[in-house]
């Protein structure tokens, strides 16, 4: 089993980039996983484990190949591992992963899905939020249009407490993800001020695809001149509209409840 004592070592080194970088985490198709709870979910979602750091004074070479028996085990010093851990609180182990595709066309639909599209959302917090409702929902895809983020930034994966491996993802422009929707005849009910109805007055039980924008300017123009029918939460306060992650769970399980569930 390896041991790696220096902060200066460069596969550190390589490890600090690839938390911190988009970039690296494209060139390399690989990103960082912290905690055991979020690599067990992870290996559950199928992604495959490359490497298995630990830090011994914490978590035992014997809990951490528990994790993942094929992944290079390695062993880190705590002035080593503290450099690569991104939550004040730790369970001393991480994991290097392989990301993996976020194709439209990988995505397994059953015959009558339900699914999420949020259009250019920006903080993590936010995509981690829509990320566990969905899978409170057992949703069948999550689909972002347009991304600003990195999916496999740790500011997601930690907002999301893992539910970003417990999801069907797929990213894409707007008009290939409208043009995939009316392929497989999945109606799509895009949320919005203008045009709208009340969206508990839509029929949800066949194959339905919920769309959210930002907070900040809502859907653009094409989603809302395409969509099936726009809809709306409507608002009894001062404000006109909340938080992307509530508005997309109101409409989620107003989907759910017609559907039976």
């Amino acid at each position: 089993m390896k041991q790696i004592t220096s902060i200066q070592n460069p596969f550190i080194k390589s490890l600090v980039l690839l938390q911190e970088k988009a970039k690296n985490r494209k060139q390399t198709g690989t990103f960082l996983i912290e905690g055991k709870r979020e690599i067990s979910i992870a290996v559950k979602g199928g992604y495959e484990i490359e490497t298995l750091l630990f830090l011994p004074e914490i978590c035992s070479e014997a809990d951490a190949r528990q994790l993942f028996k094929n992944a290079e085990l390695v062993a880190l010093t705590k002035e080593v591992y503290q450099k690569l851990a991104y939550r004040d609180t730790t369970e001393g182990v991480l994991a290097v992963a392989k990301s993996k595709s976020l194709q439209l066309s990988d995505l397994q639909l059953s015959e009558n899905p339900l699914i999420l599209v949020a259009e250019a959302p920006e903080k993590p917090g936010n995509i981690g939020a829509l990320l566990r409702t969905a899978d409170a929902a057992n949703l069948d895809a999550v689909i972002i249009a347009n991304p600003k983020s990195d999916l496999y930034n740790p500011n997601i994966i930690r907002s999301s407490v893992g539910c970003l491996f417990t999801n069907q993802i797929a990213t894409g422009t707007t008009a290939e993800i409208i043009s995939f929707l009316k392929d497989r005849k999945i109606s799509f009910y895009c949320a919005t001020l203008q045009n709208s109805t009340a969206y508990h007055t839509q029929d949800y039980t066949t194959p339905t695809a919920l769309v959210v924008g930002t907070e900040a300017t809502g859907l653009t123009a094409t989603w809302r001149e395409e969509a099936t029918q726009n809809i709306i939460i409507p608002m009894q306060g001062e404000i006109d509209s909340m938080n992307v992650s509530v508005a997309a769970a109101i409409l989620i399980f107003e989907a759910k409840r017609q559907r039976g569930f």
